[in-house]
């Protein structure tokens, strides 16, 4: 059974319907305009290459793949770090299924050490100007070159990385054995990089279109104009990376061990030793997992017992400017400095000069300040005892104590003197007492006679005697 409608109706349908379409054309646009493969993600490698950093970055590269997000940006400017983390990281990026492309940036960063292999194994590479990448030699932990089997180990692996991006491997295997680096315009033309460019937005641009083998495939990038949403580190792990700073692992350890021999010096600062524990611990972990050297570990060792030598007598002696000289080289020699890392010269001057006050000026103030004696007051003298002198006390009177001299008052009976006295209250220069014990009058001891007593007591001359 058919029913029929008024041309009215059949109006008010078709424009219903018109603006159903339009809304759901709308939100498809702007689903559209949001969706994930229009976007890149950004993740920086900044600062040490951590287990910390290389964690984040395999998860990233990881979610973006799993979002289906165009392209993963990894920002790359470090000093370098532990091998184990960096291969972390080059594996993930040889096994994304998503483009991923290396971006030395901004100007002013380097890809050294383990950053070069990280830049090496992205399918697309690039610098920003002022930039450089090299300096990848291993070091071990006596600071010398590492082993020839290290070496070797280390530029096959960079040698693969480069030949499998059909980059420069000779050029690419001499930052490892000759601890090359160079400069983004030198990388360039090296056919070490395929782009310079001066923002990552102008990269993206640049390399729209261009085809790359991802998982197997080959895949063409459309990213000219696509949006970067930045994936940071954050939260509490950012903050444990962040720590991993070698300037900061250098300074917690002095501020940490100044803080510890302060309290020892003058004891009841809890607040400052478990500061100063909390600091050392901090800078022992750092050390652990940043690349340093056992020759400046060493001699921050060094530096550490002449210190605490020299805080056993005041002043800056030659165990002082014996702990200033092995600061200054263990600070220098902590970390590997060929591709611009380690513990800043200023901050080793800084620490130098506070350290050296520390132990020259606070130390011997705080070792005169433990070595005076207790302040005589009512808790010092409250509770002692001593003896009463002149006449003894009734009701007032003086008294001994501590080989000091009071005036004192009782409120009981009269104190002979001599007495045994304790002191039960001070008010002002004023000490109340009370008798402990009374003086010796013993008669079994001897005891001192005067002239006159004996002369009292000796026979009468003959004359003066009675007659019978």
């Amino acid at each position: 059974m058919w029913k029929v409608e008024s041309p009215r109706a059949r109006t008010r349908m078709v424009l219903a319907a018109g603006l159903i379409l339009a809304g759901l054309l709308g939100v498809a646009d702007a689903a559209a305009q949001s969706a994930p493969g229009d976007t890149v993600v950004r993740l920086r490698l900044d600062g040490v290459v951590d287990p910390f950093i290389a964690d984040h970055l395999e998860r990233g590269i990881a979610d973006a793949a799993a979002a289906g997000n165009a392209a993963v940006l990894i920002e790359i400017d470090t000093p370098g770090g532990l091998d184990s983390s960096m291969r972390q990281v080059t594996e993930a990026i040889l096994a994304a299924r998503i483009p991923v492309i290396g971006y030395v940036a901004p100007s002013g960063a380097r890809a050294a050490s383990a950053g070069a292999f990280v830049l090496m194994a992205t399918p697309i590479a690039a610098m920003a100007p002022g930039t450089n990448v090299g300096a990848a030699t291993p070091v071990g932990l006596d600071g010398a070159t590492g082993s020839d089997k290290a070496v070797q180990d280390a530029a096959a692996y960079m040698r693969s990385l480069a030949e499998r991006q059909g980059r420069n491997a000779d050029v690419a295997s001499s930052f490892v054995t000759d601890a090359v680096s160079i400069s983004a315009e030198q990388a360039l033309a090296a056919d070490i990089v395929e782009y310079i460019a001066p923002s990552a937005e102008e990269l993206l641009t640049d390399v729209d279109g261009q085809q790359i083998e991802v998982d197997g495939a080959t895949v063409i990038l459309r990213t000219a104009g696509d949006t970067i949403v930045d994936d940071d580190l954050g939260g509490f792990v950012g903050f444990l990376h962040g720590l991993l700073d070698p300037n900061l692992a250098f300074i917690f350890f002095w501020l940490g061990l100044a803080l510890i021999v302060l309290e020892l010096l003058v004891p009841g600062h809890i607040f400052s030793g478990t500061v100063g524990t909390i600091m050392l611990i901090l800078a022992v972990i750092s050390f652990g997992l940043l690349p340093v050297r056992i020759l400046g570990v060493a001699l921050l060792l060094g530096a550490a017992v002449a210190f605490i030598v020299e805080a056993a007598q005041p002043g800056l002696g030659a165990w002082g400017v014996l702990g200033l000289v092995f600061l200054i080289l263990g600070g220098w020699f902590l970390y590997d400095r060929a591709g611009g890392g380690g513990v800043s010269g200023w901050v080793i001057a800084l620490v130098a000069v506070m350290i050296g006050l520390f132990f020259g000026l606070v130390v011997a103030k705080a070792r005169k300040l433990r070595d005076l004696p207790p302040p005589i007051g009512p808790e010092a003298i409250v509770g002692q005892e001593g003896v009463a002198l002149g006449s003894g006390l009734d009701p007032s009177g003086v008294v001994r104590i501590n080989a000091e001299q009071w005036q004192a008052v009782t409120l009981g009976r009269r104190i002979p003197a001599g007495a045994r006295i304790r002191a039960t209250a001070l008010d002002g220069f004023t000490l109340t007492v009370e008798m402990v014990e009374a003086p010796d009058t013993n008669p079994s001891q001897p005891s001192a006679r005067t002239p006159a007593a004996d002369a009292s007591s000796a026979p009468a001359p003959a004359d003066e005697r009675g007659t019978t």
